[in-house]
């Protein structure tokens, strides 16, 4: 079989027999000379390396073990230490001889073994893999290195005794937290796929017991260092394989071939159908057009190992997030497979609806199955222009579905390419694979709902459900409203509604456009009128009133004129629109949504969030002893910071209201930000506070756009004052003469810095292009909302007043926290402390880290310290300060969180 490029795709579907070659023409092979190395076929070439899903997964196992090893070794030091006694102490009875050859067997194993396998694959010819496992026992050669560094010089005493232990021969020295030697061997074996061969796995298991047993017996390691460097060993070399690719051993066409004469067929040619969604249908097997020298054509899928692992990911999420019914399993052999697609299609057949005919299974070798079908020909509902798709074809697929549900048969993805219609009109459920028989009411109302939608995406929710009610009748349409939303359908599906969401909203956003253009030649006439009249001066007054009266009117009815106009633009989603045609059948029938996630997206954000904020907050208070700090602190300075603390959350309430001319709730804004305390410990300040700050105004009743432009302004704001307080503060602490923080160093300092970030960015194409988006999305609407924030004064004074009391908050904190633990001996002035604040705050906004967390210690610490405040008590003021506003309020804003997702105010 000769290997050629892709073929033209065809871009109605599975073609018809009559558009392939004349099997029986003068062309046709004479049976008596055909030979498979004579049979030419069509396919895409198949790349030589593959990125299997299996080695990532692996990849992320290892990870999370080392990780899951690590935190054990660190915060439960009394139980390895238990362990290292019980092991120590059975293998000390161990007989000496025993153990003299265990050492001498293990050490000259575990050096010919590596080397007798790679002999045996270069007399193979199969030097590749051996490339392979040579570069994963360098990479893990280095990962030792450095971990043996780490655990030396910066890991926690709990984990370094976990990991190490005297050395017999210095009781001076420490053992090695990982065996240099070791690691790299494990990492070469199990790249070149030592562990997938019986004997050698053997081999391989006999050489880690024996060396482990005499590294242990002698002293020399502990049973946590040898865990962690097998683990480290077989991470480093799924890592490799995934990075470099595995040799591609997916069966060409020649192995098709081959496989459909071992079943008894004579095949002539074969041509590649390429997907048309490779999102969707990736892990469905690949296809192909086989013609044979007697007999009609036959359709061939061949599903391999690589294959089968597309989407796994995606569909652990669904079993994990779904209830009771998500898709088939993970993990699934490709026997399994073949058998869940053979009794399938043979049960569809058998239920009375029109399938492929399934004919041949067998296996392509051990890491592929082929399902020979007999040729349906035919196009996709996909691919139908609209004229062809009339009544009587809607009724025909809901007549083939109702077979399925007769049987109790589950299709799982009745989407427009598993349609077919064959050249008489019939219709075809093909793609069954990911069915299920003896199914629960549930999928199969999710089948009828998926159907629903996608007949609506092509003829118009009218026609599909006037389709469906002819033939299930109203009683089953109607129960599977709950089913209809978007979880229960699939992933093409979704995608294809948010693509259509997406252009109404555009439509909507021009047509309010529109109304605003027409309304602005209106408002400017009566400004001309009053330029023109020249009023005196006694009639001044209430000219301006007068005024003023016609722009709030103007204003409102713009605002009216805006609304009628969206209200006119505003068009109903197809999943609405099938629900109210289904009412009109049975207004009675159920709307309310079914609950079907078992874990959602925002539960499992919260447990994530919980999670990282009580690790960061253990990491932070392990290292302080609390009993010098209480006992030396001033309480009254503390209580004063925790009340500035508490108001800091009415300013932040202040300053983002001030941007809204819209009416929201003062006390919700403030439980907003009480939130926002929970929010910024999993997403960076300048991120987290953003995301839900807009996600409130839009909960409150302001549209999404202005809600976006409210909080840009806010913003923008907000960078303009600090950077304002930021000079001028410099500038005063240069005044007071403090030598160790002059105002020239310091703002010049922050100048270039902050010049030569914006030549960086400016200059690197990538970093601009960044920049640059997610600037305009976010000030998008910027300069229209402050215009109307400029026509009340009042609304101005309110944010900018707010984003001062907010700093001075802050700043008076962070001055009650110092006060605490200081005298008059070590004070520092309000304006030197507000300059560190500001810094800190700065640098905590750029900080990748949630919350900040390090850099803003950091930098609040150094600052304190160069503006002369003893490190005695920088430290501990700032570990006052960070826990008033960023670790305690984590509680609060938790509650105040889930309150106002209760409340649907979030």
């Amino acid at each position: 079989m000769k290997q050629q490029g892709a073929h033209p795709e065809n871009t109605e579907g599975s073609p018809d027999a009559s558009s392939r070659p004349d099997t029986a023409g003068p062309g046709r092979t004479d049976p008596d000379t055909a030979h498979i190395d004579e049979v030419e076929g069509d396919e895409p070439l198949l790349p030589a390396r593959v990125h299997r899903p299996s080695d990532l997964m692996r990849l992320l196992g290892g990870v999370l073990a080392v990780a899951v090893l690590l935190a054990i070794a660190a915060f439960a030091h009394g139980t390895t230490s238990g362990l290292e006694q019980d092991i120590t102490k059975g293998t000390g009875q161990a007989p000496d001889l025993l153990i003299k050859i265990a050492g001498l067997a293990s050490s000259i194993a575990i050096l010919l073994v590596p080397v007798a396998f790679a002999i045996e694959r270069l007399i193979k010819r199969d030097g590749l893999r051996i490339a392979d496992g040579v570069l994963a026992a360098v990479l893990a050669h280095g990962v030792t290195l450095a971990t043996d560094l780490w655990v030396a010089r910066a890991a926690p005493d709990s984990i370094q005794d976990a990991l190490t232990q005297p050395s017999p021969g210095d009781i001076h020295a420490l053992t090695d937290p990982v065996h240099g030697y070791l690691a790299p061997v494990i990492a070469y074996m199990t790249a070149v796929g030592m562990s997938r061969r019986p004997r050698w796995r053997a081999v391989l298991w006999v050489v880690l017991l024996l060396d482990a047993f005499s590294m242990l017996v002698t002293g020399y390691t502990t049973p946590f260092s040898i865990i962690l460097t097998v683990l480290i060993g077989w991470t480093v070399a799924y890592g490799t394989l995934y990075a470099v690719g595995s040799p591609n051993v997916r069966p060409t066409g020649r192995t098709l071939m081959a496989g459909l004469r071992t079943v008894g067929f004579h095949p002539v040619t074969a041509s590649r159908e390429e997907a048309s969604d490779a999102s969707e249908t990736g892990d469905r097997g690949r296809r192909y057009f086989v013609t044979l020298e007697d007999g009609p054509p036959l359709d061939v899928t061949v599903v391999d190992r690589e294959q089968q692992a597309q989407g796994f990911f995606y569909r652990a999420w669904r079993n994990l997030a779904l209830r009771g019914f998500a898709t088939r399993s993970s993990l699934q052999s490709l026997r399994q497979a073949l058998e869940q697609e053979a009794l399938l299609a043979y049960a569809a057949i058998a239920a009375g609806a029109n399938a492929p005919k399934l004919i041949a299974t067998s296996e392509l070798g051990p890491d592929a199955v082929m399902l020979v079908y007999e040729h349906s020909g035919g196009r996709t509902l996909d691919s139908l222009p609209d004229e062809e798709i009339t009544d009587d074809l809607l009724r025909d697929t809901w007549h083939q579905v109702r077979a399925l549900q007769s049987r109790r048969i589950a299709h799982r993805r009745l989407v427009g390419d598993a349609i077919l219609v064959d050249p008489s009109g019939t219709v075809i459920l093909t793609d069954l694979r990911g069915g299920e028989i003896a199914a629960g009411e549930l999928l199969l109302r999710m089948d009828v709902s998926q159907l629903l939608v996608t007949l609506g995406l092509r003829v118009g929710a009218e026609r599909a459900v006037a389709s469906a009610l002819s033939v299930l009748g109203p009683d089953a349409v109607a129960d599977c409203l709950p089913m209809l939303q978007p979880i229960a359908l699939s992933r093409s599906t979704r995608g294809t509604l948010r693509r259509l969401a997406r252009e109404r909203a555009e439509r909507e956003r021009e047509a309010v456009l529109e109304a605003s253009r027409q309304s602005r030649p209106a408002r400017a006439e009566p400004a001309g009128a009053h330029d023109a009249g020249q009023p005196s001066l006694a009639k001044a007054d209430r000219t301006d009133k007068t005024a003023k009266k016609a722009v709030r009117a103007e204003q409102r009815a713009e605002k009216r004129a805006i609304d009628e106009a969206l209200e006119e633009a505003r068009e109903e989603d197809l999943l609405t629109q099938i629900r109210h045609e289904v009412l009109r059948i049975r207004p009675q029938a159920p709307v309310e949504p079914a609950r079907l996630e078992r874990v959602r997206p925002r539960t499992l954000i919260s447990f994530i969030a919980g999670a990282i904020g009580a690790y960061f907050l253990l990491t932070q208070l392990t290292h302080i002893e609390f009993g010098p700090l209480i006992a030396n602190a001033e309480w009254g300075w503390v209580a004063a910071a925790v009340l500035f603390s508490a108001a800091s959350y009415v300013a932040a309430a202040m300053a983002l209201l001030g941007f809204v001319p819209e009416r929201v709730p003062f006390v919700r804004t403030v439980a907003a930000q009480v939130a926002g305390s929970f929010v910024k410990i999993v997403a960076p300040a300048a991120v987290g506070g953003v995301a839900l700050n807009t996600r409130f105004l839009q909960r409150a009743g302001v549209r999404p756009g202005l809600a976006v432009a409210s909080v840009g302004a806010s913003q923008l704001f907000g960078l303009g004052c600090h950077i304002l307080m930021l000079l001028a503060f410099g500038y005063l602490t240069g005044t007071e003469k403090t030598p160790s923080l002059s105002p020239s160093r310091t703002v010049i300092g922050g100048l270039l810095t902050v010049a030569v970030l914006v030549l960086v960015v400016t200059s690197v194409p990538f970093l601009r292009k960044f920049v640059v988006t997610r600037v305009r999305s976010l000030f998008a609407g910027v300069v229209p909302r402050m215009l109307d924030v400029l026509q009340r004064p009042q609304k101005l004074v309110t944010g900018i007043g707010g984003m001062l009391l907010l700093t001075a908050c802050f700043v008076m904190c962070l001055d009650a926290s110092i006060r605490a633990f200081g005298d008059e001996t070590t004070s520092v002035s309000i304006a030197s402390v507000a300059v560190v604040f500001l810094a800190g705050n700065a640098l905590g906004s750029a900080a990748p880290t949630p919350g900040g967390v390090g850099a803003v210690e950091a930098t609040l610490t150094v600052g304190l310290i160069a503006v002369g405040l003893p490190k005695e008590v920088a430290a501990p003021a700032v570990l006052l300060f960070r826990l008033l506003t960023l670790w305690l309020p984590v509680l609060p804003g938790w509650i105040a969180f889930n309150h106002l997702t209760r409340k649907a105010a979030l």
